[in-house]
C-alpha cells in the first residue's frame, strides 16, 4: 500500500522486456523533445460550452511552443487550417513561434492525449542510439464510452511520428489497458496510482489484473521497483481515480498533493485517507516523502454536476510549467506553492473554468516526448 518494493520475474521472457534491457519512463520535468497535443472538435466533450475552448488551446499552444516543439494532432485538412486561424489569432504562430509547431493530420475521437496516446521510455545513457520506445497500451475510453476508435490508434501513430519502437503492453496473456493519467513517475524507480482506478470493479479495465499484476507490470514495462498506491481520487473524476488530478511528483522525493480543508467537502476524506498514505510511503531507494500540500479550489458546478478542478493537473515543460485556474482565491496559492518549488521555470497561470467541462485540465490534454 505504501512502497512495497517490486522483484522482477526472472523468466527468460523479462530478458526482453524493457526495464530489463534498461529502458525506463523518465520523469515529467526531464528534458522533452516536444509536447503532443490534439486539437479539440468534438463539441460532444463540452456541451454548450465548446466555443472558448480552442482559445484555451492557443494560449497553451503559445506558452508551450516558447520552450518545446509542439506536436499538433488535427483530424484533415480543414481542421488543421481552422486551428492555424485560432493559433495566429492567439499569437502562437507568430514568426518566433511557428517553427516549433507541427501538424500532423490523423483522426481522433477526443483530445485526451495523456491517456489515448502511447507512453514514451528513454534508453540507458550508454546506449542512447537505441533511441526512444514507445508503450503502446491498450486505450478503451476509460472503460465508459463506446467512441474510442480513432483514439485507440493514436498511441502507434504518435510512435511513428517520434520514429521510436513500438511495444504493446501485456498481462496474463491480455493486452493492458493503461491511462498515463492514471500513474506519475519519479524517474527513478518509483510510481504512484490509485486503487479506485485500477483496482476498482467500477470502469475496470483490467479484469485479471490485481495488485500484484500491476506492479509486476510497471517493473517489467516501466523500470519502477516501488508502487505507492493512494486510495481513490476527487469527486467529478470521470476516469474513476486518476492519480493526476490528485498528487503529483515534482522531484525524486518530493511530492505536491491536494487537500480539502472543508470537513463537509465530498473529497474530505478521500484526500485525507491519501496524505496520510503519503506520510508512511518510502521511495525506491527507501527515502520518506517531502510533501507540499495545496488546498483544492471552491467546487466548479455546471449544470448541476461538480467537475474534477484541481491544481494537480499543471503540466511540467522545458523551461515552464502551466497551472490550471480557476478565478478562486486559491489559485494564488498553488501558483506560489509551484514557483517555489520550480525555481528556474516560469509558472503560467491558464484559465480552465471552462475546459474542465470536458473533465479534464492540461496533464490530461498533454504528453511529452523525452529527449533522446
Amino acid at each position: 500500500m505504501t512502497g512495497r518494493k517490486i522483484t522482477r520475474r526472472s523468466a527468460a521472457r523479462a530478458e526482453l522486456l524493457p526495464a530489463a534491457r534498461g529502458y525506463r519512463m523518465p520523469a515529467e520535468w526531464e528534458p522533452h523533445e516536444s509536447t503532443w497535443l490534439a486539437w479539440p472538435h468534438f463539441r460532444g466533450d463540452w456541451p454548450g460550452k465548446f466555443e472558448p475552448i480552442p482559445w484555451v488551446y492557443a494560449e497553451i499552444v503559445r506558452n508551450l511552443a516558447r520552450h518545446e516543439r509542439v506536436d499538433l494532432i488535427v483530424n484533415d485538412a480543414s481542421c488543421e487550417k481552422r486551428a492555424r486561424t485560432v493559433l495566429e489569432k492567439g499569437d502562437a504562430l507568430s514568426d518566433t513561434l511557428a517553427d516549433n509547431v507541427s501538424f500532423h493530420r490523423w483522426r481522433t475521437d477526443r483530445v485526451w492525449t495523456r491517456d489515448s496516446g502511447c507512453i514514451f521510455l528513454t534508453p540507458p545513457a550508454d546506449r542512447a542510439e537505441s533511441g526512444l520506445l514507445a508503450l503502446h497500451f491498450q486505450f478503451n475510453a476509460w472503460a465508459k464510452y463506446p467512441n474510442y476508435e480513432f483514439d485507440e490508434k493514436v498511441g502507434d501513430r504518435m510512435a511513428q511520428g517520434a520514429d521510436a519502437r513500438v511495444m504493446q503492453p501485456f498481462s496474463k496473456k491480455r493486452r493492458v489497458v493503461l491511462e498515463g493519467g492514471s500513474i506519475d513517475v519519479n524517474g527513478c524507480g518509483t510510481l504512484l496510482t490509485t486503487e479506485e482506478c485500477l483496482l476498482s470493479t467500477t470502469q475496470q479495465r483490467n479484469p485479471p489484473m490485481d495488485r500484484a499484476a500491476y506492479e509486476q507490470l510497471f517493473a517489467d514495462y516501466l523500470g519502477v521497483q516501488s508502487v505507492i498506491w493512494l486510495e481513490s481520487g476527487i469527486a467529478g473524476d470521470d476516469t474513476h481515480g486518476h492519480v493526476d488530478d490528485i498528487t503529483r511528483f515534482v522531484a525524486p522525493n518530493t511530492v505536491v498533493t491536494m487537500i480539502e480543508q472543508n470537513e463537509q467537502s465530498e473529497n474530505y476524506a478521500a484526500l485525507h485517507a491519501n496524505l496520510g498514505r503519503l506520510k508512511n510511503a518510502r521511495t525506491a531507494d527507501g527515502q520518506k516523502l517531502e510533501i507540499a500540500e495545496i488546498p483544492m479550489p471552491q467546487p466548479v458546478v455546471f449544470e448541476g454536476r461538480q467537475l474534477p478542478a484541481s491544481y494537480a493537473n499543471f503540466y511540467i515543460a522545458n523551461g515552464a510549467v502551466l497551472v490550471p485556474v480557476f478565478n478562486d482565491p486559491n489559485d494564488r496559492i498553488a501558483l506560489n506553492t509551484l514557483a517555489a518549488l520550480f525555481p528556474t521555470r516560469e509558472v503560467v497561470p491558464i484559465y480552465c473554468g471552462d475546459l474542465i467541462w470536458g473533465f479534464g485540465a492540461l496533464h490530461c490534454m498533454t504528453q511529452q516526448q523525452p529527449r533522446r
